[in-house]
């Protein structure tokens, strides 16, 4: 059984997602949240298999909040908005989330995207991460960030916050060999030697 964790501010939207959750097979709706301050506590208590969280919310951001649950309890997540944004796309990426759906998705779709993120696979739109790895170099005035992949800017992310190889590992679901083939590749790019190098220049270059 799945367990789902329902972040929106809009109980109509919850109440809906609860329903679509309620009527499929092997899934569950555990708790629900309307605040970002609600879910961490809410979270913490009944460890859902999955948290399907919404992009804004009155207290926070649901890519915020994303990063928060990945890093303190490697649970995987979902960000489901209405606002189709390459930015927040973007940004949703490098806080671990393993799909971006919108709200006008069908509920068939959902239903899929919640049983392979849960399993730990992606759900992104690979056909959006060259146009957003472009953009993200080009609005960049240092000429190493366009040298950088989208898994090695991830794991560029998971360093900045002072996370382990392994934590790495977990919060992508790959194996830590292969966070640590990453971060030699990222350093060799960006001309570093030290994991502490490589996160001051992530912070200073708003990644």
């Amino acid at each position: 059984m799945i367990g789902v964790f329902l972040v929106d501010d809009h109980e109509l939207v919850r109440r809906g997602l609860a329903d679509l959750i309620g009527r499929t097979a092997g899934m569950e709706v555990v708790g629900e949240a309307a605040t970002a301050q609600q879910t961490l506590k809410r979270v913490e208590a009944c460890r859902p298999d999955i948290v399907v969280l919404d992009l804004r919310l009155p207290d926070g951001n649901g890519i915020e909040l994303c990063r928060d649950i990945r890093s303190r309890m490697s649970i995987p997540c979902i960000i489901l908005t209405a606002f189709d944004d390459d930015h927040a796309v973007h940004a949703a990426i490098l806080a671990g989330a393993g799909a971006y759906s919108l709200k006008t998705v069908t509920g068939s779709r959902l239903i899929e995207d919640i049983r392979a993120v849960s399993a730990g696979k992606t759900r992104l739109n690979a056909s959006r991460l060259p146009a957003l790895h472009d953009r993200r170099a080009s609005e960049s005035d240092d000429p190493r960030v366009g040298a950088l992949g989208i898994r090695e800017r991830q794991v560029l992310d998971g360093i900045a916050r002072g996370l382990t190889n392994r934590q790495i590992g977990s919060d992508l679901g790959i194996a830590e060999k292969t966070v640590k083939n990453y971060v030699s590749s990222l350093l060799m790019k960006l001309g570093m030697t030290s994991r502490t190098q490589a996160a001051l220049f992530q912070r200073d270059q708003h990644l």
